[in-house]
């Protein structure tokens, strides 16, 4: 992707420039001049902070209250059964936790009333004609307002064709490739409001070439098929862009649900390779790390997935160290390159995440009950942050009507909880964002990220400590310029 020389409207240069609270404030996009940490942002809308005074102590994933009749319909569209069902599980936990936060406060004023918001499971099996059959049934039989998707772009592109075929809304979530929204697939009613397969590796490689300024040698491993190529072809495509004095010594993809690394781990060793940037989700990614490390390669890896806390705990504090992880969320550091996860000034912020850390620890029973539920932050915050910006939409729309949520959702700017910014590019339905690096740390040197007592994420394994915002400017998603919509507009849609 070619990087853009018309600076964007000194509306945009705000949005991304930094963040109102401390947990996300940051140093102004690269442009004229520095803005001031102080200036204020303009956006559309905020998360409603009166939401956080809600009473939450009833919330039970595995035990929902979820209301029926005449109500906001969305359909979480992910795996519910077979290998893949943690997806599902995760998914739903997000979704229904903001459905219910909103469903506390007494619903959203759409079409005359106020309707509460009902979350309804759609399961896909992970499977194309399960995906296509169970999309159809929500159109028909269950009359939704809002497709919510999955994981998996080939999965994801199904759901908004059917959405498309029934002028229903289709929000993806946890869908990351490019080709969703390109000039063969796009929709009207589609919307991705999460990060793209290009951003990441572009985000990684502009942190080791712009920020980091260190190694030098760098081993691609990847999944072998089209999500694990496009990470590598973004991060490739970053390196030429932020780093031109990088070398990549080395480039491998490996079927899925792989057990045996040990091959590509002694091509690692024999590289010289001074970090390994790798796409691999669990438990690909887990296996990967376990066997590096019983064969004593330590070489840092620069990773999305290797964030499990289960995982981490397991392999345990020596094993964990270099570790770099990319996030679309909770990676911001404030304007003195900080990143306190609980910031003094913003007690709201602070209480939100102990409200759900106290039902974890207190409530919730298996599957949510693991490490990996400990806190809203990661894709678990991205997912519930996403989803209410689409509850913000429709309250400003004052309707379920797909025109008039289009109409609000096109160009719309929203500031998170957490005070990040967000933009949906207006020609072809992309969100323009900051993301975080956050590098793995032991205990004892985590107190940057995790500022209360005790002071650590965990005490049996590395977890983020120094973290860096990755402007928005440097990791523009893909623009398509065959789709009429953008044809010559730049990066920034203008």
């Amino acid at each position: 992707m070619k990087q853009v020389g018309k600076l964007a409207p000194i509306l945009l240069l705000m949005v991304f420039c930094l963040s109102l609270l401390p947990c996300a404030m940051s140093p102004a996009l690269a442009a004229k001049k520095e803005k001031k940490p102080d200036q204020k942002i303009k956006f559309n809308a905020a998360f409603d902070r009166k939401l956080l005074n809600v009473d939450m102590s009833d919330f039970d994933p595995a035990n929902p209250i979820i209301p029926t009749g005449d109500t906001i319909k969305i359909a979480v569209i992910s795996p519910f059964s077979g290998p893949s069902a943690i997806n599902g599980q995760l998914h739903f936990l997000c979704v229904q936790w903001s459905a219910h936060m909103i469903n506390k406060s007494g619903g959203i004023w759409v079409d005359g009333k106020k309707k509460l918001v009902e979350v309804i499971k759609a399961d896909t099996m992970e499977k194309t004609d399960q995906t296509k059959k169970i999309a159809e049934r929500m159109a028909l039989q269950n009359k939704i307002h809002v497709y919510w998707g999955t994981s998996g772009s080939q999965l994801m592109k199904i759901i908004n064709d059917t959405a498309a075929k029934y002028k229903i809304i289709s929000m993806s979530a946890a869908g990351m490739s490019d080709e969703l929204q390109d000039a063969t697939n796009f929709s009207r009613y589609s919307f991705m409001t999460g990060w793209s397969t290009g951003q990441i590796g572009r985000g990684m490689a502009y942190y080791y070439g712009q920020i980091r300024k260190k190694e030098k040698k760098f081993y691609i491993l990847c999944q072998d098929y089209s999500f694990g190529h496009i990470l590598a072809d973004g991060f490739k495509q970053g390196l030429k862009e932020y780093y031109p004095q990088a070398q990549i010594v080395g480039e491998d993809y490996h079927k899925l649900i792989l057990t045996d690394f040990a091959p590509y781990l002694e091509k690692i060793k024999a590289s010289g390779a001074e970090v390994v940037y790798t796409g691999d989700w669990i438990p690909d990614g887990s296996n990967l790390l376990k066997q590096a490390r019983k064969m004593g390669i330590m070489t840092p890896m620069a990773n999305l997935f290797l964030d499990e806390p289960n995982t981490l705990n397991e392999i345990g504090i020596e094993g964990t160290k270099n570790l770099v992880n990319i996030t679309q969320y909770g990676g911001e550091t404030n304007i003195r390159g900080e990143h306190p996860t609980f910031p003094a000034n913003d007690p709201e912020w602070s209480r939100y995440l102990k409200t759900w850390n106290n039902l974890w620890k207190t409530k919730w029973k298996a599957p949510y009950n693991t490490l990996l539920y400990q806190y809203p932050l990661g894709n678990f915050g991205a997912w519930i942050e996403q989803t209410f910006w689409l509850f913000s939409v429709i309250e400003r729309a004052k309707s379920t009507d797909p025109e008039k949520i289009i109409k609000v959702w096109e160009g719309d700017v929203y500031q998170f909880n957490n005070g990040k910014i967000v933009k949906m590019r207006a020609c072809d339905h992309k969100v323009i964002q900051d993301l975080g690096i956050s590098e793995y740390v032991p205990p004892d040197m985590q107190k940057v990220s995790f500022n209360i007592p005790p002071h650590y994420w965990w005490k049996n394994a590395c977890a983020a400590g120094p973290s860096y915002r990755i402007p928005a400017a440097k990791v523009l998603p893909w623009m398509d310029q065959k789709l009429d919509r953008c044809r010559g507009k730049n990066n920034w849609g203008d």
